[in-house]
């Protein structure tokens, strides 16, 4: 196990004030059979398709957490990459703020920022600033890896003199810095005494050591490194220590859907999503592709397996379909939140899985 210096003394808000877990809340057996889905939330890349541009991608991530928000979607978080040509959400506090003043009450966030290409301070002010126009509405999800290849991490922090280990220093400076009492003396203007909720973010057991070490609410990047899913999490739940932002382990987990009407649609309009990601494994990024058919049957083994090993975590096809797909990734996990992310080339399709899948919960 890693060993985490750290500050329990630090005061902080509950991160997930709209709705606790079904553990907390203490929901009787009938009332989990009678609703087993978690809460869902959306993850967007802003994704850039073909024949479209950054603008466009921009005027969609608006139009999908206004229409997220009508449908009872709990968050809205953007993930911070860079150097990808078919993502736009590098500037991810920016565009918040543009999402932020086209809603009201959903929750915006960052899913996450890579705190690594960054400053905690200049995050602290980045969020203090989201926090400050739109109250008691904005997450701060973290996660080490540089969204981005080397040469581009490079350019973003000009060195790469940066390790594991530091990475935690950064997570407890930067609370530090947004705390009611923070003990550094340089402030935080606007962050100070502002307390955004932190998420820690992964793919592996080092968040998962990190976020129970500090009593964080934890995100597990399923939706595309799935490998080590399962004991991340249990050493989360196993090792939780309570802290004054959360009292019991949280956990939320990605998740690929590609919903529609009939089970051949929605295969179809995953291949958008197949194709990007085969491209970007391969050392290919693009821009997000049409759908093509038959697309699955095409490709070589390899990248049959690739897809395969993430897929394990998607549910594609119709309402039922989905359904039942997502009943047993929640019995297996035990998940407390589902984000869900859902790269569709057509845009009204897009907002129609995510519709769709609402209507699962309301059922």
């Amino acid at each position: 196990m890693l060993n985490f210096p750290g500050s329990k003394g630090h005061s902080r808000v509950d991160a997930t004030p709209a709705v606790p877990s079904r553990r907390q809340q203490g929901m009787s057996l009938l009332a989990i059979i009678a609703n087993p889905m978690p809460p869902f939330s959306i993850l967007d890349l802003s994704p850039i398709c073909e024949g479209g541009d950054a603008a466009q991608s921009f005027r969609n991530s608006l139009s999908l957490a206004q229409h997220g928000e009508r449908l009872g979607y709990r968050r809205y978080w953007l993930a911070e990459h860079h150097g990808m040509p078919g993502i736009a959400s590098a500037a991810t506090a920016v565009l918040l703020a543009h999402v932020g003043a086209g809603t009201s009450t959903i929750r915006i966030g960052a899913g996450g920022v890579m705190l690594p290409n960054h400053s905690p301070l200049v995050i602290a002010e980045q969020f203090g600033t989201l926090e400050s126009l739109y109250p008691g509405r904005v997450d701060l999800g973290l996660g080490r890896a540089p969204g981005s290849d080397q040469r581009t991490a490079r350019a973003l922090r000009r060195d790469l003199d940066t390790n594991a280990d530091q990475f935690p220093q950064d997570v407890l400076e930067l609370m530090d810095f947004m705390s009611k009492e923070p003990r550094q003396p340089v402030m935080a203007v606007p962050g100070r005494g502002l307390e955004v909720p932190i998420w820690i973010l992964g793919s592996s057991t080092f968040g998962a050591q990190l976020a129970a070490h500090l009593g964080l609410p934890y995100a597990f990047a399923s939706h595309f490194a799935p490998q080590q899913l399962m004991q991340a999490i249990e050493i989360y739940r196993s090792t939780f220590q309570p802290s004054a932002q959360l009292a019991k382990p949280y956990v939320m987990l990605g998740f690929n859907v590609f919903c529609a009407d009939s089970d051949e649609e929605a295969r179809f309009r995953a291949t958008s999503w197949q194709q990007a990601f085969v491209n970007l494994r391969s050392g290919r990024p693009g821009r997000l592709p049409p759908p093509v058919e038959g697309y699955r049957e095409r490709v070589g083994p390899g990248e049959a397996a690739l897809l395969d090993s993430v897929l394990s975590c998607s549910a594609v096809g119709s309402p039922q379909t989905v359904k039942t797909a997502i009943d047993a990734f929640a019995a297996r996990t035990g998940a407390d939140e589902l984000m869900v992310t859902s790269q569709v080339f057509d845009h009204q399709a897009r907002l129609r899985s995510y519709e769709l899948l609402a209507q699962l919960r309301q059922d």
